[in-house]
């Protein structure tokens, strides 16, 4: 077994609060399971799992806060719009045939609780790392929202590949650039207040 070095941002200037992420290889899935037992249901790092190699990350300060608020903000226009959202947080999932695991950032399911989510949410703040949609596709996930360098994307499964679309399948109605348009007030709680005001209007 051999680990690459803990990732971190081409310029430290430009992300002075980085998550911290290790890369380890040759990971069998036996051994990604012993390790998700081992560490349990403690918080603080996020897995993902992609064919043999295991990605181990402490999110920063600053991508929880912004995961929160995509989160906060979808929360807010499903319970405005009526829409049934149940959100599952950053559970476990994972398909041992495909050699697939994950941890989202947020996901949820639409219309009713199911065994898998319709949607994924991925915050992409520092970096690096593994190759989030190549892993979501292995799981079958309809809709992944992706916000890396100041651009929030949406990508549909179509059949064995995502495909960037420009409104929400499972979502009716929703834009990501609608989203993007409330990331960027001083607190969640004035970004949640505009969304509201926005969809009463």
């Amino acid at each position: 077994m051999s680990t690459a070095p803990v990732l971190a941002p081409p310029d430290q200037s430009v992300n002075l609060d980085p998550d911290q992420r290790v890369i380890l290889q040759e990971i069998d899935w036996w051994q990604f399971e012993t390790f998700l037992a081992i560490r349990g249901d403690r918080a603080g790092v996020r897995v993902t799992y992609l064919e043999g190699q295991l990605e181990i990350m402490s999110p920063s300060r600053s991508h929880e806060m912004l995961k929160t608020l995509i989160a906060r903000l979808l929360e807010i226009y499903a319970l405005e719009k009526g829409f049934i959202f149940e959100g599952y947080g950053s559970f476990t999932m994972r398909n041992a045939p495909k050699l697939r695991g994950i941890e989202p950032d947020e996901c949820y399911a639409v219309g009713a609780a199911k065994e898998s989510p319709d949607l994924a949410v991925e915050v992409i703040w520092t970096h690096g790392g593994l190759d989030k949609l190549d892993v979501y596709r292995g799981l079958g996930v309809r809709e992944v929202w992706i916000w890396k360098k100041e651009q929030l994307k949406a990508y549909e499964l179509r059949g064995d590949a995502y495909v960037e679309i420009s409104q929400s399948i499972v979502i009716p109605g929703l834009t990501p650039s609608f989203i993007q348009g409330f990331l960027d007030y001083e607190t969640q709680t004035e970004a949640v207040r505009k969304l509201q005001n926005a969809l009463r209007k």
